[in-house]
């Protein structure tokens, strides 16, 4: 297969020549020692960017989202989250498997958002018989979708009240900062600890970021040893994340333009419901198309398998040529 568009994560991309020289040319040390200064320096440009007191940096979000639930809370606490939320669906029942923490789970607005009522409904009285509701665990963006700033406070206030922890797994919270027309900075506020993912829409190779208070962020390390988490020169891979802030940061705006641009020509050739929002694009194909995913897989075009939608994700290795020839590839179906 020649492979002409990846479509099916931010996740695909591969560090360029400039990347690559920043890697190569990266002062390190141990990091488990604490002696890799450019760790040190991701870390702390990160919490600074977010107006937090400490950073840590981590091989992947689903681990950096265990070390924080983990930090914040203790085994046999409650977690209210929503279903969809990366921490519920995709990260293997990590906060319940290793760290013995019940999830509570809500059903998102449309909007990807957790109703302030919900919330207060699932938050458990203090009594012996039930889990301790300690961490409300929040996401944005979901999907692709921006949770708006007034939803995040709807969900966060009754937690709040109730003496509840906050964190916020921003796996991709500069997308979701750009979708909002909002500073970073203001999501993460809302939030005692934030993750950042460096290797979705930053486009680094490896590597999350958890920010936060410094006596959190330090039980946060210590979760990360005893999860193996702990890497020895990583200053090699948070130069690629340091890179990323400087040329891919400035640039983000240009994956939600394709996308849109993604999404107006599908919707133009009319191959079924087509959602988009921030970098993503969702496609529910009409069944009369057959297989569209095997298709345009055959043509060197990959998109997400349907479930029952197909997610299509724009990132900085898919420049305007790889998109026309996706929207060449999907136009064969139009007249079906």
């Amino acid at each position: 297969m020649n492979l002409r568009c990846d479509l099916r994560s931010d996740t695909v991309t591969r560090p360029c020549a400039g990347m690559r020289a920043a890697m190569a040319s990266a002062e390190v040390g141990d990091d488990v020692y604490g002696e890799d200064p450019t760790v040190t320096r991701l870390e702390d440009r990160l919490a600074e960017m977010l107006g937090k007191e400490a950073g840590l940096f981590l091989p992947s979000g689903s681990m950096s989202n265990l070390c924080a639930l983990m930090s914040l809370g203790q085994r046999g606490d409650a977690v209210i989250t929503g279903k969809p939320y990366h921490v519920n669906a995709w990260e293997a029942g990590s906060a319940s498997v290793l760290g013995a923490m019940m999830l509570v789970v809500l059903e998102p607005g449309a909007d990807a958002g957790l109703a302030g009522a919900d919330v207060a409904a699932a938050i458990f009285e203090d009594d012996p018989h039930f889990a301790r509701s300690r961490i409300l665990s929040i996401e944005n963006t979901v999907s692709g979708q921006a949770v708006s700033l007034t939803r995040m406070d709807e969900a966060i206030a009754p937690a709040r009240q109730a003496g509840l922890a906050v964190h916020l797994d921003g796996a991709r919270l500069f997308n979701a900062a750009l979708g909002l027309g909002v500073d970073a900075s203001e999501l993460a506020a809302r939030a005692d600890t934030v993750s950042v993912c460096l290797s979705k829409g930053l486009g680094a190779p490896v590597g999350t970021c958890l920010v936060g208070p410094r006596e959190v962020l330090y039980q946060a390390r210590r979760a990360r040893k005893l999860l193996g988490g702990g890497m020895r020169q990583a200053g090699v891979l948070a130069a690629a994340a340091l890179w990323a802030l400087d040329h891919v940061l400035p640039e983000l705006h240009a994956d939600h333009a394709r996308a849109e641009a993604l999404a107006e020509g599908l919707g133009k050739l009319g191959l079924g419901q087509v959602r988009q929002a921030t970098n993503m694009v969702h496609l529910h194909p009409d069944p009369s198309l057959g297989d569209v995913h095997a298709l345009l897989a055959a043509q060197g075009v990959l998109i997400g398998a349907p479930h029952p939608e197909s997610r299509m994700v724009l990132h900085r290795d898919v420049d305007d040529t790889a998109l026309e020839a996706a929207l060449s590839c999907f136009d064969q179906f139009s007249s079906v």
